[in-house]
């Protein structure tokens, strides 16, 4: 219990930290080469481009199990590029980018309830049979979310370093929470825009990736989210918790942990520590596997691509 106490002090921490990390108002230093193409920028031509309550929607491949992949906060479809080119051939993909995120308009000030809705209508209008949704951080969460909804309508659900209740403050009272929240939205909110960009920088370079270059060219795509939009929709993640529905869950749930030893051994976790805290996160969902991916950081699909797929692909033929 120590262990699991520390753990999620020290990634609330580390959210203070990164949002506040912008309150100077400096702009973020133009990473080297930012002249040339944005590797993660070009984006994959889908067979289908629509909308659903705001929500953008790209369909890859047209036959095989659908999978609905939804990316974090302030993150678009290009997250999952790795993951669309190596799942098209064998899957239906249905690639989704929130209101507010990367360019796209904003959509009130219900994000979380609104995208879950979107999601729970794009299942029924195209009458998916049983999705898997795998969803990256806040896209996990709303994985676990519609899993609660529709216990017989999810096949299953993957969640990349996303929980049912926000790391650190799972041991606050609801009104804590809540003014936690209310705190944090205000603050990523009323950022300016060079604000805005550095805070997406320091974060990216401190607990996104591992590679420097990379999180300077991630940074330049999650700063063209709405700050407003990115303050909402992570004010709504801290006032969840999902755990007392976890137990409704009828699909099989794949958490997916990353670790990076540097990291952990400032928090003074193991690996296998790690695993178990957030199995504790997940404590009653019927049908759990935890694995973890290492070395990686928030992003483990950008840090370790291949790892992530093969534990998808091995978890996905096994349903």
């Amino acid at each position: 219990m120590k262990t699991k106490l520390m753990f999620a002090a020290l990634l609330s921490l580390s959210l203070h930290a990164a949002v506040a990390s912008a309150q100077s108002g400096q702009p973020a230093a133009a990473p080297a080469g930012a002249a040339q193409p944005n590797r993660f920028a070009a984006a994959i031509a889908p067979a289908e481009r629509f909308e659903i309550k705001g929500v953008l929607v790209e369909r890859h491949g047209g036959a095989g199990r659908p999978l609905i992949l939804i990316p974090g906060l302030a993150s678009g479809s290009w997250a999952w590029q790795d993951l669309i080119r190596s799942f098209r051939g064998e899957y239906t993909l249905y690639v989704l980018t929130l209101p507010g995120f990367d360019g796209r308009p904003a959509a009130g000030n219900a994000g979380f309830a609104n995208a879950r809705a979107a999601v729970a209508q794009l299942i029924a209008e195209r009458r998916l049979d049983q999705p898997v949704i795998v969803g990256h951080s806040l896209g996990g969460t709303l994985g676990l979310a519609l899993a609660e909804d529709q216990p017989a309508g999810v096949g299953g659900v993957v969640t990349i370093d996303g929980l049912p209740v926000m790391p650190g403050t799972e041991i606050l009272p609801p009104m804590a929470r809540s003014q936690y929240a209310d705190t944090m939205r205000m603050r990523v909110a009323n950022q300016a825009p060079p604000a805005f960009a550095a805070q997406q920088q320091a974060y990216m370079r401190t607990i996104g990736v591992l590679d420097m270059d990379k999180a300077d060219a991630l940074a330049q795509l999650t700063g063209r989210s709405e700050p407003a939009a990115v303050g909402q929709y992570a004010a709504d993640v801290l006032t969840l918790d999902l755990r007392p529905g976890l137990k409704t869950i009828q699909a099989p749930v794949l958490a997916i942990a990353p670790y990076f030893d540097a990291d952990a051994a400032q928090q003074g976790i193991s690996e296998q520590q790690k695993a178990d805290y957030y199995r504790a996160l997940l404590d009653g969902t019927p049908r759990l596997q935890v694995v973890t991916v290492a070395p990686a950081r928030h992003f483990a699909m950008i840090d370790a691509p291949a790892k992530v797929e093969e534990a998808i692909r091995a978890w996905l033929k096994a349903l």
